[in-house]
């Protein structure tokens, strides 16, 4: 009654988990459980079980091998988010943009960009002229722009030089003259005021103009050398 009581209590404690049944012999079996069954006792291994007399089983002892923990897996980190970056137009660009929009010669406004500021967009003159066309605050306050932003810098520049071929029926010299020096200068004088720096200015962006173009219809010939090369026809005049 004493073996069966105390198989009764290794019952309870351990009917679920791995253990040894120790045999009168001395042997250790390693077992899932064991179930009593009157006198007899069940040892099941896996899928099956072995039947012994009570009397044939000393103890039962537990399995207390540690079992190897499984690796937790590392986190799977998620692929990093690419935002694609929107590529800012150049500064040619801008000046092509703002010269179709405007109906003027896209040689003329790069021009005067090169003059202006060298194709800088964060050009300040000691004046206070701003970005890549040299606008002044006030100018640029007329037009609504902002001209720290090159793209609103550029089309309000265009804009102007394009109000001022309209003042002067065309005249490129003195719409030049008239976006360095302001109109109210050259409507004093009714013409390119004898201003140096207003002088030098005009003379230089009218170089590189007569440059840019000379170079686009050479290569306008190169492109089409069977086609004769037609004298250009600008929609200002010098």
């Amino acid at each position: 009654m004493r073996l069966l009581g105390f198989l009764l209590l290794w019952t309870a404690a351990t009917a679920f988990a791995g253990e040894y049944a120790i045999l009168a012999s001395g042997a250790r079996l390693h077992v899932d459980r064991h179930e009593l069954d009157g006198a007899r006792v069940r040892l099941y291994s896996g899928s099956g079980f072995t039947e012994f007399a009570a009397a044939e089983i000393r103890a039962f002892e537990p399995d207390e091998t540690t079992p190897t923990p499984t690796p937790a897996q590392a986190p799977v980190e998620p692929p990093p988010l690419i935002v694609p970056v929107p590529r800012l137009p150049s500064p040619l660009e801008l000046a092509d943009a703002a010269a179709d929009k405007y109906g003027l010669p896209r040689v003329l406004l790069r021009s005067m960009m090169a003059a202006e500021s060298g194709f800088e967009e964060q050009a300040v003159s000691p004046k206070g002229a701003i970005g890549l066309m040299q606008l002044m605050p006030s100018t640029a306050q007329d037009f609504g722009a902002d001209p720290y932003d090159p793209a609103q810098n550029v089309d309000a520049a265009a804009r102007y030089l394009s109000d001022l071929l309209d003042k002067y029926h065309g005249g490129l010299r003195r719409a030049l003259a008239a976006y360095n020096a302001g109109p109210a200068t050259v409507d004093r004088f009714h013409e390119v005021p004898p201003i140096a720096e207003t002088q030098i200015y005009v003379d230089r962006v009218l170089r590189e103009y007569d440059r840019l173009e000379a170079s686009q219809q050479r290569n306008a010939h190169l492109h089409s050398p069977s086609e004769p090369v037609p004298a250009r026809q600008s929609p200002v005049e010098q």
